[in-house]
């Protein structure tokens, strides 16, 4: 596959004002990829952002760039990214557009697509565009020219596919919520959907002002979320990311649920049911009791690389529903086409309302090994994993773990960072491995 430009695991990102997150830029990617969608004959094209104040700048090129290749443009307002997966979908529309850099900080942001069925973009169409974007701009002629408009209920239209994932025999009456939005493009959303469900919910994180985005808050910042949750006494914490497809929960007792956890509590569930349909997808960086819980339950169970993209491809490729990220990332094709974190929260509720429990007994069979991580720095000339020394304490690790644990070792994608990770079930032993590996890659590197 050619090497991309511009397009990375998840569209294009960047700080805003430093190339390619740039007016001039945006223009051009409007155009670019509003030609390679017209190409189908389909010109309509939805766009939604996060709540970042960059969004209008940005929101404003694209459209300008679309409106010049012949593209119609809807515009979605602040909605959460698996929303625009979702409307694109269901208005039939050739793609559709987000604006937002996901659970980064404000001065950052970005541009993704999703195609006419909800999916992130082929390979094949991500290479057009770039092709494209190193052709000068042709403007259509003026009877073409594409038209802006927009779709004022959008917000209830997805508030309402939510609530339609929830079991129709269930409600949330009785049940109280702390929910945290994180200031992001979920804070119109969630609340509405828990509430709509019978939920007594208390709200942080929803009053976004452009620059608040994930500012200790959300699924990447959650001791507001637990502090709250004690407060109040509620049942759970719920937190969301800027752009609404990843999830973190908290317990009662102020337990971090990650998407580990999640996904132990919807495959068990799932399987239960008879609805897991084949196994799960988890990444590498899958907590290890994971793949041993799936073991003993009999449940295939496969790493993809980092990233909910590689996850995805796995589970289009063996045709199973379920996977996710231990960050929060949690994809269930039999509802949707994309990872979506309002949707994998309603999935725990639902479980806790079939079962009568509380998440901290939900979850009192699984319990993570612990894991010790050491970034070491590396030059660019030199390869740590190829170094003899490197490969004999990692195989000596190794083989002392057994089955009771891992190795990984991971080379950054964007620095001269090499990952070491060990995992095992004794926090003390996984530590002192973890920095004798790091020991050697220091080693090999000088």
């Amino acid at each position: 596959m050619s090497e991309r430009k511009y397009f990375g695991t998840d569209g294009v990102r960047g700080r805003v004002g430093d190339f390619p997150i740039t007016p001039d830029f945006a223009v051009k990617l409007g155009w670019a990829a509003g030609t390679v969608f017209a190409a189908s004959g389909n010109r309509r094209v939805l766009m939604g952002k996060d709540t970042r104040v960059s969004g209008y700048m940005l929101e404003s090129a694209l459209e300008a760039g679309l409106l010049a290749a012949g593209v119609s443009v809807e515009f979605l307002g602040p909605m959460p990214t698996p929303a625009i997966a979702y409307l694109t979908r269901n208005f039939h529309a050739a793609a559709g557009i987000v604006i937002s850099a996901s659970h980064n900080p404000y001065p950052d942001n970005g541009i993704k697509f999703f195609s006419d069925q909800g999916n992130k973009l082929p390979d094949s169409v991500e290479l057009e565009i770039e092709r494209l974007l190193d052709e000068p701009i042709e403007c259509v002629e003026s009877e073409l020219l594409g038209r802006a408009s927009r779709i004022h209920d959008a917000p209830g239209r997805y508030v309402e596919f939510c609530k339609s994932v929830f079991p129709g025999d269930l409600t949330l009456t009785g049940m109280k919520i702390v929910v945290d939005c994180a200031h992001g493009a979920t804070y119109h959303i969630a609340p509405n959907v828990l509430t709509e469900l019978g939920a007594t919910i208390w709200e942080i994180g929803t009053e976004p002002n452009g620059v608040n985005i994930n500012k200790d808050c959300g699924a990447t910042h959650l001791d507001a979320l637990q502090k709250k949750v004690r407060e109040t006494k509620a049942d759970l914490g719920f937190a969301l990311d800027g752009d609404g497809d990843r999830i973190m929960l908290v317990t009662s007792s102020g337990r971090i649920v990650d998407g580990d956890d999640i996904i132990y509590l919807l495959a068990r569930k799932a399987q239960q049911d008879g609805q897991l349909q084949g196994g799960v997808v988890g990444t590498l960086m899958s907590n290890f009791a994971l793949e041993k819980f799936f073991s003993d339950s009999s449940i295939p169970f496969v790493r993809a690389k980092v990233g909910d993209r590689y996850v995805m491809e796995e589970l289009v490729k063996r045709d199973w529903r379920l996977g996710g990220e231990n960050s929060g990332h949690i994809i269930n094709r039999q509802y949707h086409s994309t990872g979506d974190g309002i949707i994998a929260g309603l999935q725990v509720l639902a479980g806790m309302q079939r079962e009568q429990k509380s998440l901290d007994e939900m979850l009192a069979g699984f319990v993570k090994f612990p894991q010790s991580l050491i970034n070491v720095r590396f030059s660019g000339d030199t390869d740590p994993l190829q170094a003899d020394n490197v490969k004999a304490v990692v195989e000596e690790v190794e083989s002392a773990l057994g089955d009771n644990g891992r190795v990984l070792l991971r080379k950054s994608g964007t620095e001269p960072l090499l990952r070491v990770m060990v995992e095992g079930k004794e926090a003390g032993i996984v530590k002192a491995y973890a920095q004798q590996i790091a020991s050697e890659v220091e080693a090999a590197s000088s």
